[in-house]
């Protein structure tokens, strides 16, 4: 799953960073409100921490400005602030959870997870299946059939974003930019070497790859 963190403190935001990055979730990180709304209206993210006190446009108007333009993205406030009227205030403009800080990053975690789970209409997409291959996303369990399949994160993280897309051809750029984080070189080897682990694990001893090569496009999940 991928995750914006908008957090001025740079030491903050790469303690958060690193944290989620070990939890498996990949990351990008905004230190303004203008740069973390930019993010959050051209990219896809699953969740956004985002941090009241920030330059150039503070979070509140960050939050009220993606709601307006209609995005349903789960968002978590950050702050200092810890008097009732400003939790509520956070609260009505448009934000789903409200962390006080100082907190612990297992409690942001805990909360975090809350969150990814709280949307009725995108329960279904907690799990995600292709033909007998199955995707827990919340347990971060692969099966295929009754067996489970050890993956790493990024595998993990990999596969994921490929059956959530399955059928369609994706691209290095949108693989990258997904599974890594928008400074990440797609022209290295790496995602053709992370695609080649995933056929191991996935196919077994089937002769034909459930991913697909689309040559000078990118690659496909196999719907079946």
């Amino acid at each position: 799953m991928r995750v914006l963190i908008v957090e001025d403190e740079k030491k903050m935001a790469g303690f958060i960073a690193r944290g989620l990055k070990e939890e498996g979730y990949v990351v990008d990180t905004a230190y303004d409100g203008e740069t973390g709304w930019e993010y959050a209206s051209t990219n896809d993210y699953d969740a956004i921490i985002l941090d009241w006190m920030l330059p150039k446009m503070n979070g509140l108007e960050v939050c009220t400005k993606l709601r307006k333009e209609g995005l349903r993205t789960p968002i978590m406030i950050l702050t200092a602030r810890d008097e009732v009227e400003d939790k509520i205030k956070g609260l009505n403009q448009g934000a789903d959870d409200y962390l006080t800080k100082p907190f612990s990053f297992d409690e942001l975690l805990a909360r975090l997870r809350a969150l990814l789970r709280r949307p009725q209409e995108l329960a279904k997409e907690k799990i995600l299946i292709s033909g007998n291959l199955k995707m827990d996303l919340l347990a971060r369990r692969v099966t295929v059939g009754q067996e489970e399949i050890p993956l790493s994160q990024k595998e993990f993280s990999l596969l994921e974003y490929l059956m959530r897309h399955k059928g369609e051809v994706v691209n290095r750029i949108q693989i990258a930019e997904h599974v890594w984080d928008l400074h990440f070189d797609p022209m290295t080897n790496t995602i053709d070497v992370y695609i080649n682990f995933l056929r191991k694990k996935i196919d077994g001893a089937h002769s034909k790859s459930r991913i697909e090569t689309v040559r000078g496009h990118g690659y496909r999940l196999l719907e079946s």
